[in-house]
């Protein structure tokens, strides 16, 4: 037993270089062998036994002297995205959330202590955001993320905190602890959670968490657009949509 401890427990050093390459690939947009060698800071050819055995595999592409990560990997991002029944349900929703909001409306599940978007709509006159299926956010900066953490009970939040931190991505995030879980009571109370430029400066995002039918939540929805367009009241402008959203949502999760 102490032995396959062990081995669940320590990672498989060329496995982890390969992800290495694959990452440092998506981090840089396709890059030279070189490139990848002097990133890592590890040897040529070692870079070069990976690219070729990816190469192979066909997750990744070489293009003259670039290598890039191959499109087998959205093959990949959309089955794994199609197996949460909430994105499935929730995809119609989302898009007729848009619409009649004017503004930009996601969909985003907790992963691993982090926020992950799942789908997210644009319409045309829609301020265009950094947001897209497989985006991993920091849950405390964001409206959803809070949203979904304040319906997880405290000892995971406070274990996500202790992996995580609280790192700042504007002047308005929240960087302290009891101001957030303070914050997490107020949208327990309120039934809705705000980012008021907290993530990216001039926007603002309002959410909903969505609940399961045993009342575990599982994600959570959002309305976001620039400050000037959202008011600080969402109860004055895209709450009822969301409620709307969120309860149509709800009953098609529990009775699909």
């Amino acid at each position: 037993m102490e032995g396959m401890t062990n081995e669940r427990s320590q990672p498989v050093r060329t496995t982890a270089r390969s992800f290495d390459v694959i990452e440092t690939l998506r981090e840089l947009d396709g890059a030279r062998l070189t490139e990848i060698a002097d990133h890592l800071d590890l040897p040529n050819s070692t870079i070069h036994n990976h690219l070729s055995t990816l190469v192979q595999r066909g997750y990744v592409i070489r293009e003259e002297d670039t290598y890039r990560v191959s499109l087998r990997f959205l093959d990949f991002g959309e089955f794994a995205r199609s197996r949460r029944k909430i994105y499935e349900v929730a995809k119609p929703e989302i898009d007729e959330l848009a619409d009649e909001s004017e503004e930009t409306a996601s969909l985003l599940v907790e992963e691993n202590g982090e926020g992950v978007y799942l789908y997210t709509a644009q319409p045309r006159n829609a301020v265009p955001l950094d947001v897209y299926p497989g985006k991993h956010v920091a849950l405390h900066t964001t409206a959803l993320g809070k949203a979904i953490l304040a319906y997880f009970p405290e000892d995971r939040t406070r274990s996500i905190l202790d992996r995580h931190g609280l790192p700042a991505r504007t002047p308005k995030t929240i960087v302290d602890r009891d101001e957030l879980f303070e914050e997490l009571e107020t949208i327990r109370d309120q039934g809705y959670a705000v980012d008021d430029e907290e993530r990216v400066r001039g926007m603002r995002c309002v959410a909903v968490a969505i609940k399961s039918e045993n009342g575990l939540v599982i994600g959570a929805i959002s309305v976001s657009g620039p400050s000037s367009r959202l008011r600080p009241d969402p109860t004055e402008g895209c709450l009822d949509d969301l409620l709307r959203t969120k309860n149509i949502i709800e009953l098609k999760l529990a009775h699909s």
